[in-house]
């Protein structure tokens, strides 16, 4: 695997949470500071955090900066002008990795003037190096260009490759909003245990808790989730009458797939601009 340490220059262009998640994720997995060129006209307080713990600088904008990567971690509504801005930094050496939601490889493409772009989708937690980046390679993409984005991307988790650019607004609806769909899931649980009479603070502490905990036995049992279900399901117990409501034909998964499929819809929808 590529080190962090051999890449050249990384522009990252936005220094959003994403964005900033990223980078900590590369400084802490062997690139040097000195290798990190920060871009962002107006800043946070994390990315303003980080720049001075490493001694960096951020950059208000890219211009005589020419880096052998250059990390899009932009909105998709402000893609087309970031773009503009950057033509004059990319040069025939600059790998392109976008992980911006939505845009095609050919758009990114043609508002950089190169055909050496890798799409990504990862997810916020990057942020504790547990998220997961789905990619897809374009046309002019080599091995050394690939081994560099997985160097990249694994520092904030694991990676999964497609081939097809069209499943990366299925990733984006499922893994990229997914944690959403989590945190919205510890909230309809605490809810649920409010109108249970439970103190609002006891209802969310076991709602997320339970969710934290069962993540955790997730990460360390290889066992397929169906079977983790089953595990703690004891033959008409308390869980298995939860689940004839959650597991009905009207039930959590129509309701998921309807969720997902609004979530792919609107990825296509940013990607047509």
């Amino acid at each position: 695997m590529t080190n962090l340490r051999s890449i050249g220059p990384v522009m990252l262009v936005g220094a959003g949470k994403m964005g900033m998640a990223l980078a900590t994720g590369w400084l802490d997995a062997g690139l040097p500071p000195t290798n990190l060129i920060l871009v962002d006209p107006s800043p946070g307080e994390a990315a303003r955090e980080l720049a001075a713990d490493y001694e960096l600088v951020i950059h208000p904008e890219a211009a005589g900066l020419v880096p052998n990567v250059l990390v899009l971690a932009v909105k998709p509504q402000i893609i087309d002008a970031v773009m503009d801005g950057l033509k004059a930094v990319v040069g025939p050496q600059t790998l392109i990795v976008s992980i911006a939601a939505g845009i095609s490889i050919a758009r990114l493409s043609a508002g950089l003037d190169t055909g050496r772009v890798v799409r990504t989708m990862p997810n916020t937690p990057a942020q504790i190096g547990k998220g997961i980046t789905g990619a897809v390679a374009g046309s002019e993409i080599d091995a050394d260009d690939r081994a560099v984005t997985d160097a990249l991307l694994s520092a904030a988790g694991q990676v999964a490759w497609f081939d097809a650019e069209g499943d990366l607004d299925a990733v984006t609806a499922v893994s990229g909003s997914g944690p959403a769909y989590v945190f919205n899931l510890v909230e309809a649980m605490a809810a649920a245990g409010v109108a249970q009479g439970l103190p609002e603070h006891v209802a969310m502490q076991l709602a997320r808790q339970t969710v934290i905990g069962s993540a955790a036995l997730m990460e360390a049992d290889p066992a397929p989730a169906s079977v983790l279900r089953q595990n703690v399901t004891s033959p008409n117990g308390t869980t298995a009458a939860a689940l004839a409501v959650l597991m009905a034909d009207d039930g959590l998964t129509p309701l998921m797939e309807r969720a997902v499929d609004a979530a792919r819809k609107r990825s296509e929808e940013l990607g047509r601009g």
